[in-house]
C-alpha cells in the first residue's frame, strides 16, 4: 500500500503530483536524462503501480520535435514524501 505526503492513500490509477526528485537517483546520470527527470518535478501523473516496496510508479513519454519515430520514456518510482494526490478535494 502507498501513500502520499499528507498520508492519502495512492493507488493504480490515483492522479498524483511530483513534488521531488532524490539527488541520489539523478547523480549518476547523463545530463540529459538528468534534464528530463527534472522536468517532471510539479508534474501531474498517473499512478501506473505500485511496487512490492510501496513505491508508486509514474512514467513520462517525450517525442522528439524534429522526428515523429524519435521518443523516449522515463519511469519514476515514489516515495510518499514525494508526490501529493491531486483531484478530488477541490484541486
Amino acid at each position: 500500500m502507498a501513500f502520499d505526503c499528507n498520508g492519502r492513500r495512492v493507488e493504480v490509477g490515483t492522479k498524483v503530483r511530483v513534488l521531488k526528485v532524490p539527488y541520489s537517483l539523478m547523480q549518476d546520470l547523463p545530463p540529459d536524462e538528468e534534464r528530463d527527470l527534472r522536468t517532471m518535478i510539479g508534474e501531474v501523473f498517473v499512478i501506473c503501480d505500485i511496487d512490492e516496496y510501496g513505491s508508486a510508479w509514474v512514467e513520462k513519454w517525450w517525442r522528439d520535435e524534429d522526428d515523429r519515430e524519435s521518443s523516449r520514456c522515463h519511469s519514476l518510482a515514489l516515495g510518499s514524501d514525494e508526490m501529493e494526490v491531486v483531484g478530488g478535494s477541490g484541486e
